[in-house]
């Protein structure tokens, strides 16, 4: 047994256009205490991806919408995510892994396979993954503590409301870089966006809540295209 008892499950976004496959990678891993969802193209995948918090994604190359490549590559470099990331895929060739892994990749598994082996890649990926894992995210004297949602600054703490965690943690998790309006969005409502700039609303908020009370602002806006969290422009 891979897991111990009353472990968490590990929750997995399995990419694959092959409904069959899904079935049974389903049937295996859902025994063995994981927690699937399926995309069965690359657009969707990316939406799940930003939108939900996985432990590890499984990725088919050969995608309608967006291949496996370019999803990886958007996802490491644009949604700035370092989910762990096993391509599963028939190319087989050395050059076809070399650009698996130039992309962002974190193990290839080629098809056919077998799904016990397809279990202790995915269970060595989290398992790594987790331990890597900082619990705290910090900027400047700013701290996140993403186990108990605690936010302290210079020692102090600070309350926020769920909304405004949400969109700090991605701003932290990021730092110092750019986190778009339309990322923060779909991170906040999906395809279901409010009326009016309720996104500029809760940035408000989150400020009020981070900088008001200190002298140097963390929270910038950069114009026309979203937000960042650093010590200085």
């Amino acid at each position: 047994m891979l897991q111990p008892p009353g472990a968490l499950p590990i929750r997995v976004l399995v990419v694959e256009d092959n409904r069959d496959i899904c079935d049974n990678i389903a049937a295996y891993l859902e025994k063995h205490n994981f927690i699937l969802d399926f995309a069965y193209d690359g657009i969707s995948a990316m939406h799940l991806a930003v939108t939900h918090a996985f432990d590890v994604i499984v990725l088919d190359l050969t995608l309608p919408g967006m291949d496996g490549l370019h999803f990886c590559q958007k996802l490491r470099t644009e949604a700035k995510l370092q989910t762990p990331l096993l391509m599963l895929t028939a190319r087989d060739t050395l050059d076809d892994k070399i650009k698996g892994f130039e992309v962002g990749a974190d193990d290839y598994l080629v098809k056919p396979f077998a799904l016990q082996e397809l279990h202790v890649r995915l269970h060595a990926l989290f398992k790594r993954s987790n331990g890597k894992a900082e619990n705290v995210l910090t900027v400047g004297d700013l701290t996140l503590n993403k186990s108990t949602l605690q936010v302290h600054r210079s020692g102090q703490r600070i309350d926020i409301t769920p909304t405004c965690m949400k969109l700090l943690q991605r701003l932290m998790e990021v730092s110092p870089s750019v986190v778009t309006r339309d990322t923060l969005e779909t991170l906040l409502w999906a395809d279901e966006q409010p009326d009016g700039d309720a996104l500029r609303s809760h940035m408000y908020k989150l400020r009020q809540a981070i900088d008001r009370s200190f002298e140097q602002p963390l929270i910038h806006t950069v114009h026309r295209i979203g937000y960042r969290i650093a010590e200085d422009m």
